[in-house]
């Protein structure tokens, strides 16, 4: 084993150099996921009383050495309870990692033109309308919460859909490939208020709060104005015509790599 240096009897070596470089790189992911929310004061607070254990260790300080090696014994559980909401969060970003998709294939093509029709329609008449497409994880327990119906997707069934004298017509739908799951289904709401400066209605709050939640791109229809919108990863594009959301939909469910990356990246980076 190449040895780089050494502290004191201890010494350095490559594989010790590649296991911190590793370690460091998953706590500042974790730090970035989290930035901005309660839950990086207590991640950063578990870290100090890790950190301060070691230290009470190499000093010998028997007591406190106790007291925080108790505190870390439960670490595990506790980081589990407390970080629930991040931790969903995490591991729907490896979810959208470029290897795992590639090998989860959907045909959404003929899907993707049913939608934009009735969507144009739709904004022209100023009739909201909220549509998830789910790609690589399923969002089943916000399905149930709906009317299952396993339909294949088509303009007028979606228009009859969100009809304003339709009993299905609150909620979002649902669509995996070439079929509307369930419509009427109930989806959580973001905690953000406003976008760019814009309020937010209770319709796009539940298209972010989802696609914080699940690897989906939401199509929305505001009922006051009538314009368009996608969000996707906690992120949402506005005042969309029928070409660009055609195109955006293509090259978001298209599942290229180069885009799933970065997506993920970008998701990060604006994470908190």
């Amino acid at each position: 084993m190449i040895e780089l240096f050494k502290i004191g009897f201890l010494s350095f070596t490559l594989v010790d150099l590649l296991d911190v470089a590793l370690v460091s790189f998953i706590f500042y992911r974790l730090y970035l996921v989290m930035r901005g929310t309660i839950a990086a004061q207590i991640f950063v607070g578990l870290v100090l009383i890790v950190a301060f254990s070691f230290f009470a260790q190499a000093i010998n300080l028997k007591a406190m050495g106790w007291i925080l090696r108790t505190l870390t014994d439960i670490w595990v559980i506790a980081f589990i309870i407390l970080f629930q909401p991040e931790l969903r969060r995490l591991l729907v970003l490896v979810g959208r990692n470029p290897v795992i998709r590639f090998f989860i294939k959907t045909n959404v093509d003929e899907s993707i033109d049913e939608v934009v029709a009735a969507v144009t329609e739709m904004s022209r008449k100023k009739q909201g309308a909220l549509i998830v497409f789910v790609r690589a994880t399923g969002i089943k327990i916000h399905m149930e919460s709906g009317t299952k119906m396993e339909a294949i997707v088509s303009r007028s069934l979606i228009l009859s859909i969100f009809n304003p004298k339709s009993p299905l017509h609150d909620g979002a739908i649902v669509i995996k490939d070439r079929l509307i799951e369930a419509a009427r289904c109930i989806l959580p709401l973001s905690y953000t208020a406003e976008w760019e400066g814009v309020p937010l209605g209770t319709r796009h709050r539940a298209a972010l709060g989802i696609s914080e939640q699940a690897d989906v791109v939401v199509v929305i229809v505001s009922e006051e104005t009538g314009i368009v919108s996608i969000a996707e990863g906690g992120l949402m594009t506005r005042g969309l015509t029928p070409a660009v959301l055609r195109r955006e939909l293509k090259s978001r469910l298209s599942m290229e790599p180069d885009r799933s990356f970065g997506s993920i990246m970008k998701l990060v980076r604006n994470s908190g």
